[in-house]
């Protein structure tokens, strides 16, 4: 599956936050793996910024990460650097269903044809 997420950076902190994400430590990238997330890519635009996540199930592997140790220790250091994660379905930002932008269109669906 693939999600969108929708994040704002705090305040002056654009610079911070993409020198954090040069290289993202390596027991993150492996606890990413072993919950299923295969790619995570992140765009900025000023202090907006816009994530694509392939993975098996993104409820999920949120749910596993929040117990994660390499996780927690990610999230105590970057956490500084974001304002928000924009509540996309009217409930609490933190639940993952609540982050996850929903898919509008895309061109290879329409090139398919009718299902």
């Amino acid at each position: 599956m693939r999600v969108a997420l929708h994040s704002v950076i705090a305040d002056g902190q654009e610079g911070g936050y993409e020198e954090a994400h040069v290289r993202i430590p390596d027991d993150l990238v492996a606890s990413f793996a072993r919950v299923g997330i295969h790619e995570w890519t992140i765009w900025r635009s000023g202090r907006h910024l816009f994530h694509l996540v392939d993975c098996d199930d993104f409820a999920e592997a949120m749910r596993v990460l929040q117990d994660d140790p390499a996780n927690q220790r990610w999230q105590a250091f970057i956490g500084p650097f974001v304002d928000r994660f924009e509540n996309t379905a009217g409930g609490v930002a933190d639940e993952a269903a609540h982050m996850v932008l929903g898919e509008v269109w895309t061109l290879s669906r329409q090139a398919a044809g009718p299902r």
